[in-house]
């Protein structure tokens, strides 16, 4: 009786099936990963830090002189950067890379106070720039301290330390400096 063998070279049937599923597994999987590949990256939510003062701004007073608004504000290091900082546990926090800053912390905040204030105190009441000559009635100092997210996105906490530093004739000192941490 003549024996049959299996060639060597020819799986067994369930062997085969396997090595069918693997090839089909492999052609899935390269599709898939192309697929990923090819579709596009979401674009990124882009925010603007605006100005919106509280109130309307008030008639300006003719005989004040304007305070001067010290630059630079001061901004951490671990905030100024584009994406923005969402809070992970208790003491924590994750870049948002879908998440930017149009513009630098260290430039917007400045802009966007300077607005604020000569919107709630008039036209020609704060002076940002180097002085040249105009008295001024004091100093205004500022330094962001924290901006955070709350856990849910919703809304946002600032803490800033500032302090004013009157002015007295001639642009000497006047009275003691005033701080807050607000």
């Amino acid at each position: 009786m003549p024996q049959t063998h299996t060639p060597l070279c020819r799986p067994p049937k369930s062997m085969a099936r396997l090595l069918v599923w693997l090839q089909a597994a492999a052609l899935g999987f390269s599709v898939a990963l192309l697929a990923a590949c090819a579709s596009p990256a979401l674009d990124p939510t882009v925010y603007v830090l605006k100005s919106e003062p509280p109130v309307a701004a008030p008639a300006p007073s003719p005989t004040a002189a304007p305070w001067q608004l010290v630059l630079p504000v001061r901004v951490p290091d671990y905030l100024d950067r584009d994406e923005l900082l969402l809070p992970q546990g208790a003491h924590a926090v994750q870049l948002a890379a879908q998440h930017l800053w149009a513009e630098p912390l260290s430039r917007s905040v400045p802009r966007v106070l300077s607005q604020d204030l000569r919107a709630l105190r008039g036209a020609g009441s704060l002076w940002t720039a180097p002085l040249g000559g105009v008295a001024v009635q004091g100093q205004l100092r500022v330094e962001l301290l924290a901006l955070d997210v709350d856990a849910g996105g919703r809304s946002v906490s600032v803490q800033a330390r500032w302090s004013t530093h009157p002015q007295g004739p001639a642009g000497q000192p006047g009275a003691q400096p005033m701080a807050h941490t607000t």
